[in-house]
């Protein structure tokens, strides 16, 4: 039967000793000894090197000054450092002569480039944002945020507002039935802060100071391009400009009305996609509504045009003229 190797009773830190290594060093540091016997408790004075044999008394152990043993740990640790520094030393030296082309070249600022994961997107906007001094546009589609969106975008709005700098921010109108839409915008009074709606959007889009801007790459949008590229940044601001000027002010009325058969803006918006052969989940999110919220319409759509199937539905809103209101 194999013989199992004891436990050790102590594991130290490379900075600590335990209560009874302590005590039993204090005590040999005093008494200029100590015995081997009481050392077993604590083996760690030995791991530590504090203790050498008494050549007088062989049952015995005399304690290494501290000055000589904190020289004999540090020794080490300093000479890595100075490996390190030296190591240091040799790359600046060695990256030096192309640091001045980098200063020099004019693709020192990468036009484009490529953030992985929500970490590194919400690092990059905060640092843009931190930096902006005159305006940021922002292109928010979907519906009402959640809670904790709102949240954030209140907490990212807050260096904004305290510097003055103006906010332009385009949503989709279904958020003027989101409560905490207006909640926030409550909390944004007083800021330079101008919200309007439409009724579709592109996908999200931040501009800072008319220098860079950020879109995604994917639409679970864990991957964003940060844009410098001075022609695709002034690209993007005026297509956000040309959405500005047909959105609607948050706080005036969308100028919709019901055709005669009782068919409302979001239904006719909603009839133009069909027409076009959009399924429901795209129609949705072209409209910044859930799918459920989208066949509702539909449906109500339907009832006015007096459709009993989706392909008659088609035929219907061709025929009935509503498109061209």
């Amino acid at each position: 039967m194999p013989i199992s190797k004891p436990k050790r009773a102590h594991q130290h830190s490379a900075t600590e000793l335990c209560d009874e290594g302590a005590k039993l060093y204090a005590a040999a540091l005093r008494a200029g000894h100590i015995s081997r016997a009481e050392v077993e408790s604590a083996p760690c004075l030995l791991e530590f090197a504090l203790l050498h044999p008494d050549p007088d008394d062989l049952g015995a152990m005399r304690p290494v000054p501290p000055t000589a043993a904190l020289a004999q740990r540090l020794h080490p640790l300093e000479r890595e450092i100075a490996d390190r520094r030296r190591l240091s030393a040799d790359l600046t030296d060695m990256f030096e002569p192309f640091m001045s082309i980098t200063a020099q070249s004019p693709a020192a600022t990468h036009a484009i480039t490529v953030l992985e994961g929500f970490g590194r997107i919400n690092a990059a906007l905060d640092v843009a944002i931190a930096e902006s001094q005159h305006e940021v546009l922002t292109i928010q589609p979907g519906g009402g945020r959640s809670e904790n969106v709102l949240r954030e975008a209140l907490e990212r709005s807050k260096p904004l507002i305290e510097r003055g700098i103006r906010v332009r921010t385009l949503y989709q109108h279904t958020v003027r039935h989101s409560q905490g839409t207006f909640a926030y915008v409550e909390l944004m009074a007083g800021a330079k802060t101008e919200i309007r709606t439409l009724e579709e959007l592109i996908d999200r889009l931040i501009i800072c100071d008319r220098t860079v801007a950020f879109v995604p790459a994917r639409d679970d949008r864990q991957v964003a391009l940060e844009l410098r590229h001075p022609g695709l940044v002034q690209y993007l601001i005026k297509v956000f400009d040309h959405l500005w000027d047909r959105g609607v002010p948050l706080q005036e009325e969308v100028p919709y009305e019901a055709t005669p058969e009782g068919i409302s803006g979001v239904q006719r918006s909603i009839a133009t996609l069909l027409v076009e052969g959009h399924v429901d989940e795209a129609i949705a999110r072209r409209l910044g509504m859930n799918v459920r919220t989208c066949r509702a319409h539909i449906a109500k759509l339907a009832a006015a045009l007096g459709s009993g199937s989706r392909a008659q539905l088609g035929y219907l809103i061709a025929k009935s003229g509503i498109l061209d209101q």
